[in-house]
């Protein structure tokens, strides 16, 4: 039923069809064709302690319909306080909306702690940006149109994708490791931004850096600190009733970037708890879709 009611947001409810991508060489896909998901790195990933399915980081392709693909990409980080993944409404149900408007999706399965604390789960995004880059002929995608989305906890590793990036390797001998991981546009609701009081989510903060981290490192990754002139453009929407996550978090982090001169939409809504997804209960919250929409509209992501 939500995802019925979510098609119902683009004024018509097409035909749910998704494309098999072309054959990949590495890393293999290893699931159904509707829906392949593959690995981020062929063997293990850099650091992982096991080979059980948590220690295997994955990408799961959503592909575009109803209408001519964009030319862009998102790739879909969940929430779930770093210990958990909200994979249905803060993943398939966002994926099958951005699919919707013509832009591919990729939900993104990032390791979680205890069992993996910082960097791992930022070297998770980092790698799926690069192999998304990668294979954007193959999806038939624009290298300069892949953006990161993220909810909550998700939130906070997409704005660290954003404002902790870099050109390539240039000399590295996998070539994805050659690519920027800098995505070219950043999608946040009610993101987890500040590891630092009033305003932090403890329980992030905890178990992607353990009880007692360096504060140089909370530092680091309080995003709202980390801002540059060269960080993409933004797009946020909160509640002000989220005392999960307070709002604080999206006007620190827009802030900061209307401090740096980088372009930014925020929205913050009334009504809301915690961990709303696409808000299809609320008809005022149920608005942000469409006005994801319009600003990727305005951007010129919806069109070739």
């Amino acid at each position: 039923m939500r995802t019925l009611q979510l098609l119902c947001i683009c004024g018509c409810i097409p035909l749910l069809m998704t494309l098999r991508p072309a054959a990949a060489q590495q890393p293999k896909l290893e699931s159904s064709v509707e829906t392949p998901t593959f690995r981020l790195w062929e063997g293990k990933a850099p650091g992982a302690v096991g080979d059980e399915d948590r220690d295997i980081p994955t990408l799961t392709y959503y592909a575009a319909y109803g209408r001519q693909t964009s030319g862009t990409a998102v790739i879909v980080c969940p929430g779930g306080g770093y210990v958990g993944l909200a994979s249905n409404h803060e993943g398939r149900q966002v994926a099958n909306f951005l699919n919707s408007l013509g832009v591919k999706a990729f939900v993104l399965k990032y390791r979680l702690g205890p069992r993996y604390r910082h960097p791992a789960p930022l070297s998770d995004a980092q790698r799926a940006i690069r192999l998304v880059r990668s294979r954007a002929k193959e999806y038939d995608i624009l290298p300069d149109r892949i953006g990161i989305m993220g909810f909550s906890a998700g939130g906070h590793l997409a704005s660290t994708a954003a404002t902790h990036f870099d050109s390539g390797n240039f000399s590295a001998e996998d070539p994805i490791d050659r690519l920027s991981s800098r995505p070219d546009f950043v999608i946040l609701g009610y993101p987890v931004i500040t590891f630092t009081a009033p305003y932090m989510h403890k329980g992030s903060r905890n178990s992607l850096l353990g009880e007692n981290p360096d504060p140089k490192l909370i530092e680091l990754l309080s995003n709202e600190l980390q801002v540059t002139p060269q960080t993409p453009p933004t797009f946020l929407f909160h509640t002000n009733a989220d005392t999960g996550v307070p709002p604080e978090n999206s006007v620190s982090f827009y802030l900061a970037l209307r401090k740096a001169g980088v372009p930014a939409e925020m929205h913050i809504f009334e009504r809301g708890a915690h961990g709303v997804g696409l808000g299809m209960n609320d008809p005022a919250l149920a608005e942000w879709p469409r006005l994801l929409a319009n600003w990727l509209r305005v951007r010129g992501l919806l069109t070739r």
